[in-house]
């Protein structure tokens, strides 16, 4: 086997070097390899936090099971707010369950805030994919920018030597093309990655939507007032009373 070394050392059809054929883009082609090692992070990232596994952890899952099963919705919230379970999951449920918490209409709200918390939470992970996006965008139009530039310079410097030396501009136009190559390589994959990732949270959102109704069919099955501390169900208190009619009224 070659080793990579002499892989890029090898020749090609004209004499030169794959290392040479790449450095021949100039600035832009430098600018474009700067870009492709962003990507690379940003690929490794992305692959790291759009796992179920990361979104959905699967212990999370099973401590508030329990927990809301239980009707122990305060040490549920505890556990969400604690800094060492933060998730997709536990932003989503933090924040449907301080409403239902708060609210004494927390059972009828906790839908509408975990819709709001979900919608947020999956738009902050659309918005860490935009930067491989952009990526993909501008990769091929600084691809053209290095090959006009590259192509301008060549011509000029043909017109000043007054000489129609095909070889040389061929050349030269080849070099100038250099950086559309590379631009074109880097923008082919990130485009694509950037729709695979995108849908993979579209995926994943589902699923986190149809694991968060599980979760909260607990509440609404145990009512608003299991063991919350100091909350009263809808249908008990004040309300009951104006339904059934308070001491007094003649009801």
């Amino acid at each position: 086997m070659i080793p990579h070394a002499n892989i890029l050392a090898a020749q090609t059809q004209d004499g030169s070097t794959w290392l040479q054929t790449v450095q021949s883009g100039g600035p832009i082609g430098y600018v474009i390899i700067g870009l492709s090692c962003v990507a690379v992070a940003l690929i490794i990232m992305h692959l790291m936090q759009i796992r179920r596994v990361a979104l959905l952890p699967p212990n999370q899952l099973e401590e508030l099971d329990a927990g809301l099963a239980r009707g122990d919705v305060s040490s549920a919230l505890e556990y969400c707010l604690q800094p060492e379970n933060d998730s997709y999951l536990t932003r989503i449920m933090a924040a449907g369950l301080t409403r239902f918490q708060k609210s004494a209409f927390g059972a009828f709200e906790i839908k509408n805030a975990i819709e709001e918390a979900g919608e947020d939470q999956t738009a902050r992970l659309y918005r860490s994919t935009d930067a491989l996006g952009v990526i993909g965008a501008i990769a091929p139009l600084l691809g053209l920018l290095g090959t006009v530039m590259g192509m301008v310079g060549a011509f000029e410097a043909i017109s000043q030597t007054a000489a129609s030396n095909h070889e040389d501009l061929a050349t030269s136009i080849s070099m100038a093309l250099v950086t559309t190559l590379m631009g074109l390589t880097l923008a082919i994959p990130c485009i694509a990655l950037f729709t695979f990732f995108r849908n993979r949270i579209d995926a994943f959102a589902s699923e986190a939507g149809q694991e968060i109704e599980r979760l909260v069919l607990h509440l609404e099955s145990g009512g608003s007032g299991t063991t919350t501390t100091g909350q009263h169900s809808p249908t008990t208190g004040p309300l009951s009373q104006q339904a059934t009619g308070s001491p007094g009224s003649g009801a």
